[in-house]
């Protein structure tokens, strides 16, 4: 596009790319920042894509483009797919949508750095573009099954549960090694051929068998793990193209995914080669389940709860995926709306791996215009429950089990928990007395002070509303 520019400024062309490219930079930076808040995530989220587009822009003057036809062509038909997906998608639905994106920015990453490889004599890349190039073609495909794989297990058509060949993690261990090496080849004799496309098929594979051994309870750290590896193929295909846009872009979202990964991992009180390389899973063991003997439950009815919440001085709600399910977060947000009225102090608790994917309860409040500044993180909300009248827990399981705290033989000790334990009375909304990902039982639904409000939530939430309104 430069060529069309009087000749007089194209001298001054890449010295103004490159602050253009800075300035996208900082979009970047600020953008990613307001997205810690959930008051300022959506401008956050505005200046960041503001920035992609500016760099986007730019870059059509950096480089030599073969054909704008193909471009305006990718550009129209990639921005209907988004605005179509973003308009049709389900919140319940959002983590696969999370997984698919991932997977297709690896993928791209791995395809720009083949396509830059193909169109070039191998011989006039340095050896920074050869390794860098077999560096995006390995993360870059990694990410693509790996995402495919944890879409399937989100959606549901793959098995939730660990998937594994006898001995997977040193098949996993063998295959990344051969695969560094077939890097390390390929750097070193790059006109050969097969050496490529055994590094792009393993990649493949790796991606594949790194993500079936892992249980559906550890998606969102995968999820978060993948789109890190996203962003780090990214930055490579930046060193291979020589854009100072993408290597930066790619190596803040990389750097953001390892540290959200990081911060999912201590919520679950779990390190990432234990994420990685294990997984949760039930036992029939009641020492380990903390379930032990004959135990009795307490039912509770939408005129009982209506009670105990309107005479309450503070209710704590704290949901989880059984919410997304139900899509029952404008019913809540009517009953908490009714509790109010009544002068009853309403706040929401949310531990950082409910849901689906970090954030997924936080943005599913926020669609049902819950306050911002009702939405209290674990940290915040755990000292306020021994003084909480009423703890409704909405979908919830895991992550309330008092277990983590209480039976060390558990798969979930020492996982940080909702205190929903400690406050005066907790009502759970479930479908039935099923376990939660963990695979375990949940010994505060045998708690004196807890009773169970069976059905699905929405319609739960919805006669608890009813009953709230004919209260005198």
């Amino acid at each position: 596009m430069s060529q069309f520019l009087p000749e007089f400024l194209q001298a001054y062309i890449p010295t103004t790319i490159q602050l253009i490219y800075l300035i996208a930079t900082g979009f970047f930076i600020v953008g990613i920042k307001r997205l810690g808040s959930p008051a300022t995530a959506r401008s956050g989220n505005q200046m960041a894509s503001f920035g992609m587009l500016l760099g986007v822009v730019v870059t059509l003057f950096d480089r030599e483009i073969v054909s704008f036809e193909f471009i305006i062509a990718g550009v129209v038909i990639g921005a209907l797919l988004g605005a179509i997906a973003a308009k049709k998608v389900q919140m319940t639905a959002m983590p696969e949508m999370v997984a698919i994106f991932n997977g297709f920015g690896g993928g791209a990453s791995a395809l720009v750095a083949w396509g830059e490889f193909t169109r070039l004599d191998p011989t006039l890349f340095e050896t920074q573009a050869l390794v860098t190039t077999g560096l995006s073609i390995l993360i870059g495909s990694i990410t693509f099954t790996g995402s495919f794989i944890a879409f399937g297990k989100l959606k549901g058509f793959i098995p939730g549960g660990r998937i594994a060949l006898p001995g997977q993690n040193i098949i996993n261990l063998v295959l990344t090694f051969v695969a560094l090496g077939l890097v390390g080849w390929f750097t070193i004799d790059p006109e050969y051929q097969l050496v490529f496309w055994s590094l792009f098929g393993l990649a493949l594979l790796i991606g594949a068998f790194t993500v079936l051994p892992i249980g559906g309870a550890d998606m969102p750290v995968v999820i978060s793990l993948l789109n890190s590896y996203s962003g780090i193929a990214a930055s490579m295909a930046g060193f291979v193209l020589g854009n100072n846009l993408l290597i930066i872009s790619g190596a803040l979202v990389g750097a953001a995914g390892l540290i959200l990964t990081n911060i999912m991992c201590k919520a679950m009180n779990r390190t990432l080669p234990n994420v990685l390389f294990g997984a949760f899973g039930g036992s029939d063991d009641p020492a380990q389940t903390g379930t032990v003997g004959d135990k009795s439950i307490q039912q509770t009815s939408a005129d009982d709860a209506a009670i105990q919440c309107a005479y309450a001085k503070k209710v704590v709600v704290t949901p989880g995926y059984g919410l997304a399910v139900a899509q029952a977060q404008h019913v809540l947000k009517e009953v908490a709306n009714l509790l109010e009225e009544r002068g009853v102090t309403v706040k929401y608790g949310i531990h950082p791996v409910a849901g689906r994917m970090p954030g997924h309860m936080n943005v599913l409040l926020a669609e049902a215009d819950v306050p911002y500044d009702q939405l209290y993180d674990m940290d915040e909300i755990n000292p306020e429950f021994a003084s909480t009248d009423v703890v409704l827990i909405i979908g919830a399981n895991d992550v309330v089990n008092p277990a983590a705290k209480t039976t060390p033989g558990s798969p979930i000790y020492g996982m940080p928990i909702l205190n929903v334990d400690e406050a005066k009375r907790t009502i759970v909304f479930k479908r039935s007395m099923s376990t939660g990902y963990a695979g375990i039982e949940n010994d505060l639904f045998y708690s004196d002070k807890n009773q169970m409000f069976f059905g699905d939530a929405k319609k739960s939430l919805q006669e608890l509303a009813t009953a709230i309104k004919e209260l005198d």
